[in-house]
Protein backbone atom coordinates (compact mmCIF):
# COMPACT_ATOMS: atom_id res chain seq x y z
CA UNK A 1 0.00 0.00 0.00
CA UNK A 2 1.44 3.47 -1.04
CA UNK A 3 2.05 5.90 1.57
CA UNK A 4 -0.36 8.80 0.68
CA UNK A 5 -2.90 5.42 0.58
CA UNK A 6 -2.10 5.14 3.98
CA UNK A 7 -2.07 8.48 4.63
CA UNK A 8 -4.99 9.07 3.93
CA UNK A 9 -6.88 6.44 5.64
CA UNK A 10 -5.35 8.29 8.40
CA UNK A 11 -6.98 11.52 7.87
CA UNK A 12 -10.06 9.43 7.11
CA UNK A 13 -10.42 7.56 10.81
CA UNK A 14 -9.13 10.80 12.18
CA UNK A 15 -12.02 12.78 11.50
CA UNK A 16 -14.50 10.07 11.53
CA UNK A 17 -14.28 9.82 14.87
CA UNK A 18 -15.29 13.27 15.17
CA UNK A 19 -17.84 13.35 12.72
CA UNK A 20 -19.99 10.49 14.87
CA UNK A 21 -21.10 13.05 17.54
CA UNK A 22 -19.48 16.44 16.71
CA UNK A 23 -23.18 17.43 14.73
CA UNK A 24 -25.57 14.67 16.64
CA UNK A 25 -24.42 15.50 20.21
CA UNK A 26 -27.02 18.09 20.86
CA UNK A 27 -29.66 16.00 19.30
CA UNK A 28 -28.48 13.31 21.54
CA UNK A 29 -28.77 15.80 24.57
CA UNK A 30 -31.79 17.63 23.75
CA UNK A 31 -34.15 14.13 23.61
CA UNK A 32 -32.41 13.06 26.77
CA UNK A 33 -33.04 15.88 29.18
CA UNK A 34 -29.94 17.65 28.94
CA UNK A 35 -31.04 20.07 26.19
CA UNK A 36 -30.33 23.61 28.44
CA UNK A 37 -26.58 21.93 28.95
CA UNK A 38 -25.67 21.32 25.32
CA UNK A 39 -23.60 24.82 25.45
CA UNK A 40 -21.88 23.71 27.92
CA UNK A 41 -20.59 20.07 26.22
CA UNK A 42 -19.27 21.92 23.24
CA UNK A 43 -18.02 25.06 24.91
CA UNK A 44 -15.50 22.41 26.97
CA UNK A 45 -13.87 21.78 23.33
CA UNK A 46 -12.84 25.27 22.96
CA UNK A 47 -11.54 25.19 26.44
CA UNK A 48 -9.41 21.86 26.26
CA UNK A 49 -8.24 24.11 23.14
CA UNK A 50 -6.93 26.62 25.26
CA UNK A 51 -4.16 24.50 26.82
CA UNK A 52 -4.08 20.35 25.87
CA UNK A 53 -2.92 21.06 22.17
CA UNK A 54 -0.16 22.66 23.69
CA UNK A 55 0.85 20.72 26.29
CA UNK A 56 0.57 16.99 24.45
CA UNK A 57 2.89 18.81 21.58
CA UNK A 58 5.77 19.55 24.14
CA UNK A 59 5.68 15.82 25.41
CA UNK A 60 5.60 14.70 21.58
CA UNK A 61 8.72 17.17 20.64
CA UNK A 62 10.52 15.97 23.26
CA UNK A 63 10.18 12.31 24.63
CA UNK A 64 7.12 10.48 22.90
CA UNK A 65 6.88 9.90 18.87
CA UNK A 66 4.27 12.10 17.57
CA UNK A 67 2.61 8.39 15.89
CA UNK A 68 2.45 6.90 19.43
CA UNK A 69 1.58 10.16 21.85
CA UNK A 70 -1.63 9.72 18.79
CA UNK A 71 -2.27 6.38 19.46
CA UNK A 72 -1.94 6.85 23.21
CA UNK A 73 -4.41 10.23 22.57
CA UNK A 74 -6.67 8.04 20.69
CA UNK A 75 -6.83 5.29 23.89
CA UNK A 76 -7.38 7.63 26.06
CA UNK A 77 -10.74 9.40 24.00
CA UNK A 78 -12.14 6.39 23.04
CA UNK A 79 -11.62 4.79 26.38
CA UNK A 80 -13.26 7.68 28.35
CA UNK A 81 -16.10 8.22 25.35
CA UNK A 82 -17.07 4.57 26.09
CA UNK A 83 -17.04 4.64 29.64
CA UNK A 84 -19.40 7.82 28.40
CA UNK A 85 -21.70 5.64 26.52
CA UNK A 86 -22.08 2.54 28.97
CA UNK A 87 -23.25 5.72 31.13
CA UNK A 88 -25.95 6.90 29.06
CA UNK A 89 -27.09 2.68 28.73
CA UNK A 90 -27.09 2.19 32.10
CA UNK A 91 -28.94 5.39 33.33
CA UNK A 92 -32.48 5.22 33.83
CA UNK A 93 -32.11 9.32 33.62
CA UNK A 94 -29.28 11.15 32.61
CA UNK A 95 -27.59 13.73 35.19
CA UNK A 96 -25.40 15.86 33.65
CA UNK A 97 -22.67 16.08 36.29
CA UNK A 98 -21.06 12.45 35.13
CA UNK A 99 -21.87 12.76 31.34
CA UNK A 100 -20.23 15.95 30.88
CA UNK A 101 -17.51 14.41 33.41
CA UNK A 102 -16.33 11.46 31.23
CA UNK A 103 -17.11 13.43 27.89
CA UNK A 104 -14.87 16.46 28.91
CA UNK A 105 -11.82 13.95 29.34
CA UNK A 106 -12.24 12.23 26.69
CA UNK A 107 -12.41 15.39 24.18
CA UNK A 108 -9.55 17.08 26.03
CA UNK A 109 -6.91 13.87 24.64
CA UNK A 110 -9.03 14.04 21.27
CA UNK A 111 -8.19 17.94 20.46
CA UNK A 112 -4.04 17.53 20.23
CA UNK A 113 -5.04 14.83 18.05
CA UNK A 114 -6.27 16.95 15.29
CA UNK A 115 -2.59 18.38 15.25
CA UNK A 116 -0.54 15.20 16.17
CA UNK A 117 -2.22 13.74 13.08
CA UNK A 118 -0.84 16.58 10.67
CA UNK A 119 2.32 16.28 12.25
CA UNK A 120 2.76 12.49 11.74
CA UNK A 121 1.46 13.03 7.73
CA UNK A 122 3.48 15.66 7.27
CA UNK A 123 6.89 13.83 9.01
CA UNK A 124 6.01 10.71 6.92
CA UNK A 125 5.78 13.18 3.54
CA UNK A 126 9.14 14.54 4.09
CA UNK A 127 10.95 11.33 5.41
CA UNK A 128 9.79 10.33 1.66
CA UNK A 129 11.19 12.86 -0.10
CA UNK A 130 7.68 14.66 -1.19
CA UNK A 131 6.67 18.25 -1.21
CA UNK A 132 4.18 18.51 1.64
CA UNK A 133 2.58 21.86 0.12
CA UNK A 134 1.82 19.73 -3.38
CA UNK A 135 0.97 16.30 -1.82
CA UNK A 136 -0.77 17.13 1.25
CA UNK A 137 -3.83 19.13 0.72
CA UNK A 138 -5.52 16.04 -1.53
CA UNK A 139 -4.13 13.63 1.36
CA UNK A 140 -6.37 15.92 3.94
CA UNK A 141 -9.56 15.73 1.82
CA UNK A 142 -10.27 12.34 2.69
CA UNK A 143 -10.42 13.57 6.53
CA UNK A 144 -13.16 15.77 5.29
CA UNK A 145 -14.92 12.41 3.58
CA UNK A 146 -14.33 10.79 7.00
CA UNK A 147 -16.30 13.63 9.20
CA UNK A 148 -18.85 13.30 6.18
CA UNK A 149 -19.22 9.13 6.41
CA UNK A 150 -19.55 9.03 10.01
CA UNK A 151 -22.12 11.46 9.83
CA UNK A 152 -24.22 10.08 7.66
CA UNK A 153 -23.57 6.30 9.46
CA UNK A 154 -25.09 7.79 12.91
CA UNK A 155 -28.16 9.41 10.59
CA UNK A 156 -29.39 6.08 9.04
CA UNK A 157 -27.96 3.30 10.83
CA UNK A 158 -30.13 2.24 13.94
CA UNK A 159 -34.34 1.40 14.27
CA UNK A 160 -36.86 3.61 12.43
CA UNK A 161 -36.92 6.82 14.12
CA UNK A 162 -34.15 6.04 17.16
CA UNK A 163 -31.17 6.16 14.96
CA UNK A 164 -27.71 6.27 16.13
CA UNK A 165 -27.83 10.65 15.72
CA UNK A 166 -30.13 10.30 18.83
CA UNK A 167 -28.48 7.65 20.64
CA UNK A 168 -26.26 7.42 23.16
CA UNK A 169 -25.01 4.94 20.43
CA UNK A 170 -22.93 7.68 18.64
CA UNK A 171 -20.71 7.54 21.65
CA UNK A 172 -19.98 3.93 21.11
CA UNK A 173 -19.05 4.66 17.42
CA UNK A 174 -16.74 7.39 18.18
CA UNK A 175 -15.52 5.12 21.19
CA UNK A 176 -14.95 2.12 18.18
CA UNK A 177 -13.17 4.18 15.72
CA UNK A 178 -11.18 5.83 18.12
CA UNK A 179 -9.57 2.59 19.13
CA UNK A 180 -9.08 1.66 15.13
CA UNK A 181 -6.94 4.66 15.10
CA UNK A 182 -5.10 3.77 17.93
CA UNK A 183 -3.58 0.47 16.22
CA UNK A 184 -3.54 2.20 13.09
CA UNK A 185 -1.61 5.69 14.37
CA UNK A 186 1.30 2.79 15.48
CA UNK A 187 1.51 1.72 12.03
CA UNK A 188 3.03 5.23 10.73
CA UNK A 189 6.42 5.94 9.99
CA UNK A 190 8.34 6.92 13.03
CA UNK A 191 9.02 10.61 14.08
CA UNK A 192 11.88 11.92 15.83
CA UNK A 193 11.77 13.61 19.27
CA UNK A 194 14.43 16.36 20.31
CA UNK A 195 15.90 15.45 23.73
CA UNK A 196 18.08 17.45 23.89
CA UNK A 197 17.92 21.13 24.77
CA UNK A 198 14.88 23.13 24.13
CA UNK A 199 15.03 25.24 21.47
CA UNK A 200 12.89 28.08 23.31
CA UNK A 201 11.49 29.01 26.70
CA UNK A 202 8.31 27.02 27.73
CA UNK A 203 6.45 30.60 27.06
CA UNK A 204 7.88 30.47 23.49
CA UNK A 205 6.37 26.86 23.09
CA UNK A 206 3.17 27.40 24.37
CA UNK A 207 2.81 30.36 22.03
CA UNK A 208 2.63 33.02 24.29
CA UNK A 209 5.51 35.38 22.25
CA UNK A 210 3.18 35.75 19.81
CA UNK A 211 0.86 37.93 22.25
CA UNK A 212 3.39 40.83 21.68
CA UNK A 213 1.96 40.93 18.67
CA UNK A 214 -0.88 43.05 20.15
CA UNK A 215 1.16 45.93 20.41
CA UNK A 216 0.30 46.13 16.62
CA UNK A 217 -2.94 48.40 15.81
CA UNK A 218 -3.96 46.29 13.05
CA UNK A 219 -2.72 42.52 14.26
CA UNK A 220 -4.70 43.52 17.23
CA UNK A 221 -7.87 44.56 15.23
CA UNK A 222 -7.81 41.39 13.44
CA UNK A 223 -7.35 38.76 16.30
CA UNK A 224 -10.14 41.11 18.39
CA UNK A 225 -12.52 40.32 15.47
CA UNK A 226 -10.96 36.52 14.47
CA UNK A 227 -12.30 36.07 18.52
CA UNK A 228 -15.58 37.84 17.29
CA UNK A 229 -16.35 35.88 14.58
CA UNK A 230 -14.91 32.74 15.87
CA UNK A 231 -18.05 32.73 18.04
CA UNK A 232 -19.83 31.81 15.24
CA UNK A 233 -18.01 28.82 14.76
CA UNK A 234 -19.99 26.03 17.06
CA UNK A 235 -23.35 27.35 17.27
CA UNK A 236 -24.50 25.36 14.40
CA UNK A 237 -22.59 22.14 15.53
CA UNK A 238 -24.59 22.19 18.90
CA UNK A 239 -28.04 23.38 17.90
CA UNK A 240 -29.09 22.76 13.82
CA UNK A 241 -29.21 19.27 14.27
CA UNK A 242 -31.75 19.98 17.26
CA UNK A 243 -34.20 22.09 15.76
CA UNK A 244 -33.80 20.30 12.57
CA UNK A 245 -35.33 17.04 14.38
CA UNK A 246 -37.75 19.48 16.26
CA UNK A 247 -39.87 19.78 13.08
CA UNK A 248 -40.71 16.03 13.38
CA UNK A 249 -42.93 17.46 16.58
CA UNK A 250 -44.83 19.82 14.42
CA UNK A 251 -47.75 17.63 12.72
CA UNK A 252 -47.25 19.28 8.94
CA UNK A 253 -43.65 18.64 9.41
CA UNK A 254 -43.35 15.71 10.76
CA UNK A 255 -43.15 13.26 8.28
CA UNK A 256 -40.77 15.01 6.60
CA UNK A 257 -37.36 13.71 5.21
CA UNK A 258 -35.17 16.17 6.67
CA UNK A 259 -37.25 16.28 9.98
CA UNK A 260 -36.06 12.83 10.07
CA UNK A 261 -32.54 12.87 8.79
CA UNK A 262 -30.93 16.04 10.83
CA UNK A 263 -27.39 15.05 10.40
CA UNK A 264 -27.78 14.06 6.11
CA UNK A 265 -28.87 17.45 5.98
CA UNK A 266 -25.96 19.45 7.58
CA UNK A 267 -23.47 17.04 6.18
CA UNK A 268 -24.21 19.20 2.91
CA UNK A 269 -21.85 21.93 4.78
CA UNK A 270 -19.03 19.60 4.81
CA UNK A 271 -19.66 18.92 1.34
CA UNK A 272 -19.80 22.58 0.62
CA UNK A 273 -16.47 23.22 2.43
CA UNK A 274 -14.69 21.19 0.52
CA UNK A 275 -15.83 22.45 -2.70
CA UNK A 276 -15.22 26.53 -1.52
CA UNK A 277 -11.65 25.75 -0.96
CA UNK A 278 -11.22 25.82 -4.52
CA UNK A 279 -12.94 29.19 -4.62
CA UNK A 280 -10.25 30.95 -2.43
CA UNK A 281 -7.30 31.53 -4.70
CA UNK A 282 -9.36 33.59 -7.12
CA UNK A 283 -11.01 34.81 -4.51
CA UNK A 284 -8.34 36.59 -2.47
CA UNK A 285 -6.45 37.51 -5.76
CA UNK A 286 -9.62 39.27 -7.10
CA UNK A 287 -10.75 40.76 -3.74
CA UNK A 288 -7.73 40.63 -1.13
CA UNK A 289 -7.83 39.81 2.32
CA UNK A 290 -10.43 41.73 3.84
CA UNK A 291 -12.78 41.37 0.76
CA UNK A 292 -12.81 37.74 1.88
CA UNK A 293 -12.99 38.22 5.41
CA UNK A 294 -16.12 40.34 4.63
CA UNK A 295 -17.70 37.43 2.23
CA UNK A 296 -16.87 35.32 5.26
CA UNK A 297 -18.78 37.57 7.73
CA UNK A 298 -21.73 37.77 5.40
CA UNK A 299 -21.95 33.75 4.77
CA UNK A 300 -22.13 33.72 8.68
CA UNK A 301 -25.10 36.28 8.37
CA UNK A 302 -27.10 34.01 5.68
CA UNK A 303 -26.25 30.83 7.19
CA UNK A 304 -27.98 31.69 10.45
CA UNK A 305 -30.66 34.16 8.44
CA UNK A 306 -31.67 30.56 6.17
CA UNK A 307 -32.24 28.46 9.10
CA UNK A 308 -34.31 30.92 10.98
CA UNK A 309 -36.55 31.00 7.75
CA UNK A 310 -36.61 27.83 6.42
CA UNK A 311 -38.67 24.63 7.39
CA UNK A 312 -38.50 21.08 6.68
CA UNK A 313 -40.91 20.58 3.69
CA UNK A 314 -41.28 24.02 1.26
CA UNK A 315 -38.58 26.04 3.19
CA UNK A 316 -36.12 22.95 3.05
CA UNK A 317 -34.16 25.08 -0.20
CA UNK A 318 -33.56 28.10 2.48
CA UNK A 319 -32.26 25.19 4.86
CA UNK A 320 -29.98 23.92 2.01
CA UNK A 321 -28.65 27.28 0.95
CA UNK A 322 -27.42 27.74 4.71
CA UNK A 323 -25.88 24.32 4.50
CA UNK A 324 -24.22 25.42 0.85
CA UNK A 325 -23.19 29.24 2.33
CA UNK A 326 -21.34 27.44 5.09
CA UNK A 327 -18.34 26.21 3.02
CA UNK A 328 -17.78 30.10 2.51
CA UNK A 329 -18.64 31.29 5.98
CA UNK A 330 -16.41 28.48 7.30
CA UNK A 331 -13.04 28.27 4.82
CA UNK A 332 -12.36 31.70 4.19
CA UNK A 333 -12.54 32.61 7.81
CA UNK A 334 -9.93 29.64 8.38
CA UNK A 335 -7.98 29.89 5.29
CA UNK A 336 -7.65 33.15 4.75
CA UNK A 337 -7.22 34.23 8.32
CA UNK A 338 -4.45 31.57 8.59
CA UNK A 339 -2.75 33.13 5.40
CA UNK A 340 -2.79 36.36 6.54
CA UNK A 341 -1.34 35.96 10.07
CA UNK A 342 1.50 33.78 8.34
CA UNK A 343 2.34 36.48 6.11
CA UNK A 344 2.18 39.71 8.70
CA UNK A 345 4.02 37.70 11.56
CA UNK A 346 8.16 37.25 11.43
CA UNK A 347 9.00 33.66 10.59
CA UNK A 348 10.61 33.05 13.76
CA UNK A 349 7.16 33.32 15.63
CA UNK A 350 4.81 32.07 12.97
CA UNK A 351 3.78 28.68 14.83
CA UNK A 352 3.04 30.77 18.01
CA UNK A 353 1.26 32.90 15.77
CA UNK A 354 -0.82 30.46 14.11
CA UNK A 355 -1.48 29.24 17.88
CA UNK A 356 -2.81 32.52 19.19
CA UNK A 357 -5.33 32.85 15.78
CA UNK A 358 -6.47 29.50 16.91
CA UNK A 359 -7.13 30.56 20.30
CA UNK A 360 -8.45 33.43 19.48
CA UNK A 361 -11.01 31.46 17.77
CA UNK A 362 -12.02 28.27 18.24
CA UNK A 363 -11.19 28.49 21.99
CA UNK A 364 -12.02 31.60 23.37
CA UNK A 365 -14.08 32.60 20.40
CA UNK A 366 -15.89 28.92 20.42
CA UNK A 367 -16.31 29.16 24.01
CA UNK A 368 -18.30 32.32 24.10
CA UNK A 369 -20.20 31.56 21.36
CA UNK A 370 -21.43 28.08 22.59
CA UNK A 371 -22.27 29.64 26.17
CA UNK A 372 -23.93 32.76 24.82
CA UNK A 373 -25.80 30.36 22.46
CA UNK A 374 -26.98 28.09 25.37
CA UNK A 375 -28.16 31.30 26.70
CA UNK A 376 -30.33 32.61 24.06
CA UNK A 377 -31.66 29.27 23.21
CA UNK A 378 -32.60 28.78 26.82
CA UNK A 379 -33.97 31.95 27.38
CA UNK A 380 -36.45 31.98 23.99
CA UNK A 381 -37.17 28.07 24.08
CA UNK A 382 -39.19 26.57 26.37
CA UNK A 383 -39.99 22.77 26.32
CA UNK A 384 -43.24 23.40 28.51
CA UNK A 385 -44.22 26.22 25.46
CA UNK A 386 -46.48 24.81 22.86
CA UNK A 387 -44.66 23.87 19.71
CA UNK A 388 -45.90 26.95 18.20
CA UNK A 389 -44.30 29.29 20.41
CA UNK A 390 -41.18 26.69 20.49
CA UNK A 391 -40.60 27.03 16.67
CA UNK A 392 -41.25 31.11 17.20
CA UNK A 393 -38.05 30.70 19.91
CA UNK A 394 -36.06 29.06 17.93
CA UNK A 395 -36.81 31.55 14.66
CA UNK A 396 -35.70 34.66 17.07
CA UNK A 397 -32.34 32.57 18.22
CA UNK A 398 -31.27 32.18 14.58
CA UNK A 399 -31.94 36.08 13.97
CA UNK A 400 -30.05 37.08 17.17
CA UNK A 401 -27.01 35.28 15.75
CA UNK A 402 -27.13 36.75 12.15
CA UNK A 403 -27.94 40.16 13.37
CA UNK A 404 -24.85 39.50 16.13
CA UNK A 405 -23.02 38.17 12.69
CA UNK A 406 -24.07 41.34 10.66
CA UNK A 407 -22.74 43.71 13.17
CA UNK A 408 -19.38 41.97 13.58
CA UNK A 409 -19.29 42.63 9.78
CA UNK A 410 -20.30 46.22 9.48
CA UNK A 411 -17.81 47.04 12.66
CA UNK A 412 -14.82 45.01 10.68
CA UNK A 413 -15.54 46.82 7.63
CA UNK A 414 -15.08 50.12 9.24
CA UNK A 415 -12.27 49.27 11.80
CA UNK A 416 -9.87 46.87 9.54
CA UNK A 417 -7.52 48.12 6.97
CA UNK A 418 -4.49 46.83 5.39
CA UNK A 419 -2.90 48.75 2.41
CA UNK A 420 -2.02 44.93 1.03
CA UNK A 421 -5.78 43.63 1.04
CA UNK A 422 -5.88 43.91 -2.65
CA UNK A 423 -4.20 40.19 -2.58
CA UNK A 424 -0.79 41.55 -3.97
CA UNK A 425 2.12 38.96 -2.90
CA UNK A 426 -0.44 36.58 -2.13
CA UNK A 427 1.61 34.05 -4.54
CA UNK A 428 0.18 30.07 -5.22
CA UNK A 429 2.78 28.89 -2.75
CA UNK A 430 1.42 30.22 0.00
CA UNK A 431 -2.40 29.64 -1.25
CA UNK A 432 -1.63 26.09 -1.41
CA UNK A 433 -0.06 25.98 2.22
CA UNK A 434 -2.76 27.64 3.57
CA UNK A 435 -5.28 25.08 1.85
CA UNK A 436 -3.41 22.32 4.44
CA UNK A 437 -5.59 24.32 7.21
CA UNK A 438 -8.10 21.82 8.56
CA UNK A 439 -11.38 22.12 5.89
CA UNK A 440 -13.80 19.85 7.40
CA UNK A 441 -13.14 19.23 11.19
CA UNK A 442 -14.79 22.56 12.93
CA UNK A 443 -10.88 23.95 13.88
CA UNK A 444 -7.72 24.76 12.19
CA UNK A 445 -4.56 23.47 12.21
CA UNK A 446 -1.58 25.11 10.94
CA UNK A 447 1.74 23.55 10.43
Amino acid sequence: MSLKVRLAILNFLEFAVWGSYLTSLGNFLFKNGLGDQIGWFYAMQGIVSLFMPSVIGILADRWIQAQRMLSLCHLMAGLFMALAGFYCMSAEILEFAPLFALYSVSVAFFMPTIGLNNSVAFNALTQAGLDTVKDFPPIRIFGTIGFICAMLFVNFVGPEGATFQTSYMQLFVCAALSMIMMIYALSMPKCPVSKGASSGSLSDRLGLKAFSLFKQRKMAVFFLFSMMLGVSLQITNGYANPYITFFKEIPEYAGTWAAKNANALISLSQISETLCILLIPFCLKRFGIKGVMLMSMIAWVLRFGFFGMGNTSDGLWLMILSCIVYGIAFDFFNVSGGLYVDKETDPSMRSSAQGLFMIMTNGLGATVGTLSAMWVVNHYVVASDPVELQLEGWRTSWYIFAAYALAVAVLFWIAFSDKRSDGKGIDAESIADAESVDGGGMTIEKI
